[in-house]
């Protein structure tokens, strides 16, 4: 699979500390999907739910 616009969102350097130890498994996951999986519109999907979890993580220790 060719690199995914997609998977600069996992990036999580620029996190808080606390952040970034719940962020960096998703971005760990996204990056062994990329390697793993075809390049095809359900591997997309799943790049793109998982982006949606990890938001939804991350947003779970702001609030």
């Amino acid at each position: 699979m060719v690199k995914p616009t997609i998977l600069k969102f996992f990036n999580y350097q620029h996190l808080p500390e606390k952040l970034q130890r719940v962020s960096k498994p998703f971005h760990d996951m996204a990056h062994t999907l990329v390697k793993e999986l075809p390049e095809n519109e359900e591997s997309q999907v799943a790049l793109r739910k998982l982006l949606e979890s990890k938001d939804a993580a991350v947003r779970a220790l702001v609030e």
